[in-house]
């Protein structure tokens, strides 16, 4: 029998619950998570079965056992800002607050492995890092791969984000770009002296909105791909035509093509609605993921549990792994949906899921 759709324990599912409502109870917004990697610190060293090493706020924590097969398991230590949702709150089997879904959840299921699991049958590095929530430049995983690469190799990795104890392979790309589209002034009264620049980027605007997204499968994974005009920026005074105006678009694109044939494809879609003077300039990038489960660990962890398999339409650090080489999915408990939300909120039965799923694995292997 799996370890998804064996008996549920409800006494361990509660105690997971109630470890995720402490996690909660800590706050660790992007940038303030010294405290909680303390915690955590404290709680990974008291663990004599694994070696610890602490990186700013970041902690990588390993067995070194001789096993044939490395697995990396991830999650990170930051939330977004509270909205009045700082407090957690259990109601039965749901857990209410900041954070439990986005990824305290992931966050105690690793912490209950690395506790119950002494000796798995695969050495295991266990990585909590900060800073996902915020700009790229400032992520704690990429940080850890600058300063200690050797601690992070693998043979494959799994990181804790919110899918619902769905096994969701690679990710998309994202990359955002500002494109300034010129005019000339002009009073409001005499408009056909100027040329109005924010009316020039509504014809972009009318072009994005018909474009036909691809949605390639990949490895059995439907992709999703979208482009959207996410700011736009412009005019001068209520009395004067604009010379100037700003649309900031953001793509998301299948890990079937690189960010240079994604920003080629993009320029595309832009360049024939501007003219001498404009300007289109990418501000952020992050690569795509292929999603990989050939592995025969990641092989044997979605077979023997019958996991539901499909594509990461939005980007995860699994990225970093797979520019490394090393094989990444995102499995966790949370409804990815509910991040970010006032309403966030975790169920206890995708966290014992992802919990039961994992141990099977640590434990038994290929």
């Amino acid at each position: 029998m799996s370890a998804v759709t064996a008996d549920y324990d409800r006494r361990r599912a509660g105690q997971l619950l109630s470890l995720t409502a402490d996690l909660v109870d800590m706050a660790s917004e992007s940038f303030e998570e010294a405290a909680i990697a303390d915690w955590f610190e404290a709680e990974l060293r008291a663990l004599s079965h694994l070696e610890v090493t602490r990186v700013g706020d970041n902690l990588v924590a390993r067995t070194t056992l001789g096993r044939p097969y490395r697995l990396a398991i991830g999650g990170h230590l930051d939330t977004v800002p509270a909205n009045d949702n700082a407090t957690a709150r259990i109601d039965g089997p749901v857990l209410h607050g900041l954070g439990s879904a986005d990824m305290k959840g992931g966050l105690a299921v690793m912490l209950e492995l690395a506790r119950t699991v002494p000796e798995p049958a695969v050495d295991v590095t266990y990585v909590f890092y900060a800073r996902e929530e915020v700009a790229i430049v400032h992520n704690g995983l990429r940080e850890l791969f600058r300063e200690v690469p050797e601690l992070l190799e693998a043979d494959v990795a799994i990181l804790g984000e919110p899918t619902d104890a769905v096994l969701e392979g690679g990710c998309q790309g994202t990359m955002r770009f500002e494109i300034e589209f010129r005019g000339t002034r002009a009073h409001t009264a005499r408009p056909w002296m100027g040329r109005n620049a924010i009316h020039r980027v509504g014809e972009l605007l009318t072009a994005l909105e018909s474009i036909e997204h691809r949605t390639p499968v990949i490895d059995g994974c439907e992709f999703r791909e979208a482009m959207q005009a996410v700011r736009i920026e412009g005019g001068v005074a209520g009395n004067v035509v604009p010379d100037q105006a700003t649309v900031t678009i953001n793509h998301r694109f299948a890990p079937d093509r690189s960010a240079e044939e994604a920003e080629a494809w993009v320029r595309s879609v832009v360049e024939p609605f501007m003219d001498v003077g404009d300007t289109f300039t990418m501000t952020d990038c992050s690569p795509a993921a292929r999603p990989d489960l050939r592995h025969p660990l990641m092989a044997a962890f979605v077979g023997r549990n019958d996991l539901l398999v499909r594509a990461k339409l939005g980007w995860t650090d699994v990225a970093f792994f797979a520019e490394q080489g090393i094989p990444a999915v995102n499995f966790g408990p949370g409804d990815a949906t509910l991040a970010h939300t006032k309403q966030e909120h975790l169920n206890e039965v995708p966290l014992w899921m992802t919990f039961a799923a994992l141990d099977e694995l640590l434990r038994t292997g290929v």
